[in-house]
């Protein structure tokens, strides 16, 4: 591995510098840049997203994406240390890449949605658990409501959440089966601004491709008021959402304010 695009950030980081993502690898399906210190993220051709941490000891993969060919060696291209694999929720476009790995890391909520045949050892995680990588502690925190066991990976380390689509990637999904009711996301908003208020400034989506940037709270607190909107009843502007998800809803709905949008299932409001 050639260290010297983590030296460069490491100088530029002490320096005060901002800076931007440094491509360390590059094929025809992926793309992988170091974002952070000892973070990488690999962002896909087909506008998926996986993030690499890594500890002292050990590294975590977020995501494996859909279908990349030798996912296992394209990860040590950034890290050759112990790796283990956490999955935020079981949609395809995160978990369909499972089968290179012998054992993963997911909310047993979602196990129901794993329709990615996988042979290999299942951990559950939930609320509490946390990844030792060695002086990088990587914490679980479960966000219901895109999936029964969507979660989120929170590095206190660089004040990073890595997001999945729990909060959608500038538009949250909530009109895919199974539907949870608003006041789930709602719930799992107000769970995440506390969380943002005690040390997490950066939401790192699960599609970075379409916005090309973290998240801040401003983003979490937009979602929260749509919530709180739409289940109150409140005229949102809500307009008909043209997309028609194979596992999604008969007639979805679009509401937007400033950089955040929530499609929804107006059956499912409470």
């Amino acid at each position: 591995m050639n260290n010297k695009p983590v030296l460069l950030f490491a100088l530029l980081i002490c320096m005060g510098w901002v800076l931007k993502a440094q491509p360390v690898f590059k094929n025809a399906e992926l793309e992988i840049s170091l974002i952070e210190d000892k973070v990488w993220i690999i962002e896909t051709a087909d506008n998926n997203t996986m993030y690499v941490v890594e500890g002292d000891e050990k590294a975590l993969l977020i995501d494996t994406g859909t279908k990349y060919d030798k996912l296992d060696e394209v990860i040590k291209q950034v890290t050759t240390k112990p790796l283990s694999v956490v999955i935020t929720h079981a949609h395809a476009d995160h978990a369909g890449n499972i089968g290179f790995f012998s054992e993963i890391y997911i909310h047993p909520a979602d196990t129901v949605l794993l329709d990615t045949p996988y042979e290999g050892k299942i951990h559950f995680v939930d609320d509490g658990f946390t990844f030792e990588l060695g002086n990088r502690p990587i914490e679980v925190k479960h966000m219901p409501a895109h999936t029964p066991g969507s979660i989120v990976l929170l590095d206190r380390k660089t004040g990073s959440c890595f997001s999945g689509d729990a909060f959608g990637s500038g538009q949250v999904w909530l009109q895919l089966r199974p539907v949870a009711p608003m006041k789930t996301y709602l719930n799992s908003l107000e769970k995440m601004e506390a969380i943002m208020d005690s040390g997490i400034s950066k939401i790192y989506c699960g599609h970075y491709p379409f916005v090309k940037k973290s998240f801040d709270k401003s983003y979490i607190d937009a979602m929260r008021e749509l919530a709180k909107a739409l289940i109150g009843g409140k005229d949102t502007g809500a307009q008909p959402y043209p997309i028609k998800a194979s596992i999604g809803c008969d007639n979805p709905m679009i509401v937007t304010k400033d950089n955040a949008s929530i499609v929804f299932d107006p059956e499912h409001l409470k």
